[in-house]
């Protein structure tokens, strides 16, 4: 049984009416942004999920997707977080998210100072969550935190973050032996 249940953060009903956690509950999520993890792997696009799954989103200007899809195409890494120690628990982590998308729903976009993962820090720092040591949450901690101790959710994501840079490497690499 996994630690989500054991605890009893989990939302939803399975076919026998059993209380059951959603694979990406209470998780932070990334994707590809072309072109630019092409050349630095570590930057995407970022999202977090409400307590049943539902990723939210940081678009654009004035832009939040909170319906599930994100901007560029769907999650491949995610990281979990443990809820358990969070006061006020799925309540308050879904009221901290709701917060974030209101707030940036009237903020203009900047792809270096104001942006998904600036959204997803805001939402994290309004519920007050400490984890994996950090107490203030910013998009560097979470841009590293993410690509260190996210897990891919398929081998197409792996594939999607880190073949455009290894072909990238192999031309450079050509073309300096020529």
């Amino acid at each position: 049984m996994s630690n989500h249940q054991e605890t009893n953060i989990c939302i939803g009903i399975n076919d026998q009416n059993q209380q059951q956690l959603h694979p990406l509950a209470f998780s932070i999520l990334w994707s590809p942004l072309p072109p630019i993890t092409w050349i630095l792997p570590f930057i995407g696009h970022m999202g977090i999920t409400t307590s049943n799954g539902t990723a939210c989103d940081f678009q654009g200007p004035y832009s939040v997707g909170d319906r599930g899809r994100m901007a560029f195409g769907k999650a491949t890494r995610a990281l979990q977080i443990n809820i358990s120690s969070l006061p006020g628990g799925a309540e308050q982590w879904d009221i901290s998210v709701q917060i974030a998308n209101s707030e940036y729903r009237t903020r203009m976009h900047n792809i270096c100072c104001d942006n998904c993962h600036s959204h997803v820090a805001y939402a994290l720092n309004d519920m007050e969550l400490k984890a994996f040591g950090i107490r203030q949450w910013d998009m560097v901690k979470l841009c590293f935190l993410v690509f260190f101790k996210g897990r891919f959710l398929s081998m197409g994501g792996f594939v999607a973050q880190f073949a455009p840079f290894g072909v990238l490497v192999l031309i450079v690499s050509l073309v300096k032996l020529i």
